[in-house]
């Protein structure tokens, strides 16, 4: 009697290890006039066994750009062809593929330190003063670094030993299973700026933006965000909080809650500069407005405001504020509150506007508003996914 064909196992998909998977779509989202470059991309996954649920991350691991790459092979004055010790590979593949060369490591600092005679640099590692350092680096990268030392005072391997490994970059998924089957979707806002002379660019964004084509294949993996996920009771009502590419799985829940027909109520807040060239997903959100799986969309552009003094720009956090007694209700009646997006402001900000709608029209003291935004957490009622 014959055996039965023994099963073959998929491999798992993961930071070593990620999915080449096809560049369906590259969208420019940003209209004529913004100040931005944010794209909307569709990646197929295929039958790679690739499974997510709304509020994952996609990992994408990029590859260096070319050009810095070459600058910084000039610099060390060697050929892209060296083989490197122990990295089964050349000079050229390793700063490619995997080593960070967009900031500069501690470790490579410390090697340039009396190498550069740079006192700036030697002052900030010497008193070991991190908020200093971090000034300092603010702007440079591995080839600024470089640069500030002879040609030629580290060898290839020596230099590569310096460098820390080339990171993947993680962006929030904006698709959901069961109205984008066999895809996987992200918005990301592409980094651009000039420094020292140079124009520069996030690792990952620009790699996306400028050097992938529909038909390429990028390499990525799931992230799973366990706590970020949506209400198990589709009746529970949902209050979102997603300026700018923050929108992206808030998007991916509101298909989801479509898709599995569920009754409780969604609100959105979502907030960029220009509602002409900057409002993201727009024909969407008004389809869901339209039949009525968004209940509440209030929008916040901040730039589309007349200059004058003291008219303070639009952000969502007004938003919050002005419905403050609506939303104080809604989370009264069970909802789960959701904010994604920048840490370093509009989560604070939305976090002190929530402790006051709380106070205001809940009448607590700060103390018993604090504890009732605690209690929220603890609950898994108030969840934030901020970078």
């Amino acid at each position: 009697m014959s055996q039965p064909a023994a099963r073959t196992r998929r491999p798992a998909w993961n930071r070593k290890n990620p999915y080449a998977a096809e560049v369906l779509e590259s969208r420019r989202m940003s209209g004529e006039g913004s100040e931005k470059d944010v794209r909307h991309y569709r990646f197929a996954i295929g039958d790679s066994g690739l499974e997510y649920q709304v509020g994952d991350g996609l990992g994408v691991r990029p590859i260096n750009d070319p050009a810095l790459v070459d600058a910084i092979i000039e610099a060390l004055g060697a050929s892209g062809d060296v083989e490197i010790a122990g990295k089964d590979a050349d000079l050229r593949t390793v700063l490619s593929t995997q080593v960070e060369i967009s900031v500069p490591s501690t470790d490579l600092l410390e090697a340039m330190d009396g190498r550069t005679h740079d006192g700036e640099l030697e002052h900030v590692l010497a008193t070991r003063d991190k908020q200093a350092l971090e000034a300092w680096l603010w702007g440079r990268d591995v080839l600024d670094v470089l640069r500030m030392a002879p040609l030629g005072c580290l060898s290839p391997d020596e230099f590569v030993g310096l460098l820390g490994r080339l990171q993947h970059r993680t962006y929030s998924i904006s698709s959901s299973p069961l109205s984008h089957p066999g895809e996987i979707h992200t918005i990301v806002s592409t980094v651009r700026y000039r420094s020292a002379e140079r124009d520069r660019g996030g690792v990952c964004s620009t790699y996306l933006a400028d050097r992938i084509e529909t038909g390429d294949r990028v390499g990525v993996f799931i992230l799973p965000n366990r706590s970020f996920r949506l209400p198990a009771d589709d009746a529970t009502p949902v209050i979102m909080v997603g300026p700018g590419t923050g929108v992206a799985p808030f998007r991916a829940f509101l298909h989801d809650r479509r898709g599995r027909g569920a009754s409780g109520r969604n609100w959105l807040f979502f907030g960029e500069q220009h509602r002409a060239s900057d409002y993201h997903y727009h024909e969407e959100f008004e389809e869901f407005l339209a039949d009525g799986t968004l209940d509440r969309l209030d929008l916040a552009f901040s730039r589309d405001q007349p200059p004058a003094e003291g008219v303070a720009k639009d952000y969502v956090q007004n938003h919050m504020l002005r419905h403050g007694a609506d939303l104080y209700a809604w989370l009264e009646e069970g909802a789960q509150l959701y904010v994604c997006g920048d840490a370093t402001r509009m989560a604070k900000d939305v976090d002190t506007a929530l402790h006051r709608i709380v106070g205001e029209h809940g009448g607590l003291s700060d103390d018993a508003a604090e504890d009732y935004l605690s209690a929220l957490r603890k609950d898994k009622r108030y969840l934030r996914d901020v970078y």
